[in-house]
């Protein structure tokens, strides 16, 4: 029973200490009045502290935008032209100039390295740490006669120019080249002078010896007459001489398309290449589906007959070769009978020379 009591007792004890904790009231004191006092007194200093902070960002912009508009000092550019690389690019650097360089070929021997132009002139203001571009000479394209002989003298003169192209002054030079007859194809290069591996130390002039062909001295006249247009095309293509065509209009006892004349001679054998006289007589108007006529044509007069054709391009259809024959130049004459509307192309030495449309 003692223990029961004092159990209750002691429960007693913990409720009425709990009831006195709720009882009891916090104690909190804010006292507004003195930190307001606090923070106008500061509001002075706050805003000196900002205007400060404020001047000398505007002190740094200020600074900064006047370096960056007074920028690098104006300077001289010197003259370079005629000096080696190594002291333009130095007197470039004095100056505080970037240099631009190029590379180009020049025409005369030995000034490999030398600078060739510049831009801007010399003498120009221009600013500090500005560019200028530098053309640095690479040399001359060859420094030797190369081997000629066995070649064609026309892919020599198609090569020197190729080689030379945009040079004011090329340092090989073709004379006149000396032709006599030998086995060798007509314009094959049989001597040259200097010889291969003579070192040019300026424009050098080379003398040749060109082949005129084989069995270049005589042939034999063919008989010409009742000859069509496509007999005697035939002909000029295996010929070694020259045809002079000319024709009239067919007269009644004449077979239009056919060769009615021709030069004689007195002797069987001729000259190659011999100019022959030949008449032809042709119909005025459409004859046989074709249009029949002489293509004419003046070129240059060779040395030695070199390679020509005619091309027909037909209105419908496809192109085809009407003649591939040699011819030393001048005055070129061919025959030919082709539908109306066909355009004829005269190619020498595979560069067309002329065209015509036959109507």
């Amino acid at each position: 029973m003692d223990d029961n009591k004092d159990y209750e007792n002691e429960n007693e004890s913990k409720s009425s200490k709990i009831k006195n904790i709720f009882k009891k009231k916090p104690h909190i004191s804010i006292k507004f009045s003195e930190s307001y006092d606090k923070f106008q007194t500061s509001i002075p200093a706050f805003l000196g502290i900002c205007l400060c902070a404020f001047a000398l960002m505007c002190f740094a912009a200020f600074a900064i935008f006047f370096v960056n508009v007074k920028g690098p000092e104006k300077v001289l550019v010197p003259n370079v032209v005629g000096k080696n690389l190594e002291d333009a690019l130095l007197e470039m650097q004095v100056k505080e100039l970037y240099s631009k360089i190029s590379l180009r070929y020049s025409d005369l021997p030995g000034d490999e390295g030398t600078i060739l132009d510049q831009s801007p002139d010399a003498g120009a203001i221009v600013k500090g740490y500005s560019r200028v571009s530098l053309v640095v000479s690479r040399g001359v394209i060859v420094d030797k006669v190369d081997e000629y002989t066995g070649m064609n003298i026309e892919d020599l003169r198609m090569k020197l120019q190729t080689l030379f192209a945009g040079q004011t002054k090329p340092l090989i030079v073709l004379a006149e080249p000396e032709y006599k007859p030998d086995a060798s194809d007509a314009g094959t290069i049989l001597e040259q002078d200097p010889p291969a591996g003579t070192k040019i130390s300026e424009p050098v002039t080379v003398q040749l010896v060109v082949s005129r062909g084989p069995n270049y001295e005589n042939t034999k006249a063919p008989y010409l007459i009742g000859q069509s247009v496509n007999d005697l095309l035939q002909i000029i293509t295996r010929s070694k001489l020259v045809f002079d065509i000319t024709s009239h209009k067919a007269s009644d006892d004449e077979k239009p398309g056919t060769v009615v004349d021709q030069q004689a001679f007195d002797d069987e054998f001729v000259p190659n290449y011999t100019r022959v006289a030949v008449e032809m007589a042709l119909p005025s108007g459409e004859y046989n589906d074709n249009i029949y006529g002489i293509y004419q044509e003046k070129v240059a007069d060779y040395p030695y007959p070199v390679p020509m054709k005619i091309e027909a391009y037909p209105a419908e259809g496809n192109s085809y070769t009407l003649l591939s024959f040699n011819h030393p130049g001048g005055m070129v004459t061919v025959p030919y009978a082709v539908p109306k509307g066909t355009t004829l192309e005269l190619t020498v030495v595979n560069k067309v020379v002329s065209k015509k449309t036959v109507n």
